[in-house]
Parts: structure tokens; sequence; C-alpha cells
């Protein structure tokens, strides 16, 4: 499951690969997290469109979000068959621009994160479905969730699971409400396994407050500090001469045993 991404790059290549006619301008992002407005690629009179989204989709009818669980990702295995994610992937498709997105592996008791990118860093899409929740009060959110599925090879070592990365020449497909569930569905499917690059970095990414440069920062292995008492050579006992020892009485014990030490 994908639950922090990244969009770095300056909105003008942003808006070069996705061809949308409007002119945001948004800050370097290197630690998006759920719930937070993010980038959104949508269909809109037969053109792209870009819009401000809330990732956590709510769909429409929740009544109150706050008993409703957030849902960052949905299963694309699933997706056509559950009723809270039917409507939107049969008419509500959308893209979230992306240039990194972060991953976590359990090794040596502690969580490893892991950044994965495109090796020239360039800007990809995560395939995504949207929906405008109507609050009882009148208020209106627009809401989306990325999909996911399986790991391609490369991947699974780290994940079972990894975003939906949709082409450029499929943006059109994916997008166009008219495109049917059953051509929808061919997209999603793992991405290349030369696609995207691994790269294990630190631990600043754990905290969403860090949302500078360092979060991408490679991990540094700690290095090892020797003892250096351990590190001393050991002293060499003292020898003594045959004639020397020969002359020491052997120490007795209470039982008058002869001790060796």
């Amino acid at each position: 499951m994908c639950g922090r991404y990244a969009l770095t790059l300056p909105p003008d290549a942003v808006r070069q690969l996705f061809g949308y006619p409007q002119q945001p301008n948004f800050p370097p992002r290197y630690n998006i997290a759920p719930t937070q407005p993010v980038p959104v690629v949508v269909a809109r009179e037969g053109e792209r469109a870009f819009m401000l989204m809330r990732w956590g989709f709510i769909p429409g009818f929740v009544k109150d979000i706050k008993a409703f669980p957030l849902v960052i990702n949905v299963r694309g295995e699933t997706i056509r068959e559950k009723p809270s994610f039917r409507a939107a992937f049969t008419r509500r498709r959308c893209l979230m621009p992306a240039d990194g997105f972060y991953e976590w592996q359990r090794s040596g008791g502690q969580n490893r994160a892991y950044l994965f990118r495109r090796p020239d860093r360039g800007v990809f899409a995560f395939a995504a479905i949207w929906e405008t929740w109507h609050s009882p009060d009148g208020s209106e959110i627009d809401t989306v969730a990325l999909v996911n599925g399986p790991a391609n090879g490369v991947m699974s070592a780290i994940h079972e699971r990894c975003p939906v990365i949709v082409t450029p020449q499929a943006f059109d497909l994916w997008l166009d409400p008219a495109t049917t569930p059953d051509e929808a569905e061919t997209l999603l499917r793992p991405p290349p396994d030369d696609l995207l690059e691994i790269v294990p970095i630190g631990s600043a990414v754990n905290k969403v407050a860090n949302d500078g440069p360092e979060v991408q920062a490679p991990y540094v292995a700690p290095e090892r500090t020797e003892n250096l008492d351990d590190a001393k050579p050991a002293k060499r006992p003292r020898r003594e001469t045959a004639e020397k020892s020969s002359r020491r009485a052997p120490a007795k014990s209470a039982g008058g045993q002869g001790s060796l030490f």
C-alpha cells in the first residue's frame, strides 16, 4: 500500500506531460500524506483539467466521514465489485501526478524506507478514481484514491503491492468516461521492471512534518564504533624461568591439596 509520495518537479514540467490548460503554481512536495490536498488530472468537456482533491476517497453514500475509514488505496482486483468504488471506476477515473513514492520493509527489527522513482527523475501518473462528497450542511469535498495492484518482480522484493502506473499513451483511454470498465481494467497491471529504481532512504520520511529534500536522502549505515579497551593488544603473561618456578613452593589449600594458581 502506498501511503506517502512525492511531486517535486516544477509545475511547468507536470503541465507539459499532462497537457491541461490551467497554469497552477504549487510548491515541491517531498512527503505528501493522506488527507492533504493533492494535484489530480481529470477529463472535463473533452479535455484534461487540473484539480486539487483530498487524498482520501469518500463514497457518496457516506453520512459521517468520521465514521468511515480512510481510503487512500483501492485494490484493482476488486474495484469493479465493491459498491463504494464501482461507479467511480466506471465514470470518474483520474490521474495523480507523482515523481516518487515510498514503501517500507521490516528489516532487523525496524521498518526501512525505500524511494521508488524513475531513473531519469521524471513525472509519472498513478491510476486513480475520484468522487465529490456532499456533506449534510451542503458543502462539497472532491476526494481521490489511487488504484494499486500486485508489484512487479523488482518491487516485490520490498513490498507485495504497488500503485498502478498509467503510461502517457494510455492517459486518454483511462480518463475518458466513455471507456468501458473492461477496457479500463486492461490498464490495471504491474509496471515494467525497468520503469522505476529503488533507493534506500533514511527515516526522515516517517514524520509528516518533514517535507524537504532530506526526506529522499539515501540511507547511510551507521559506522561501527570499536571499543578502545577491546582494541588494546592483550598483555602477555610474564614468563618465569624454570629455575624460579622450581623454587616456588605450591600453596596449600584448606584441605592440604596443592593449588595450580
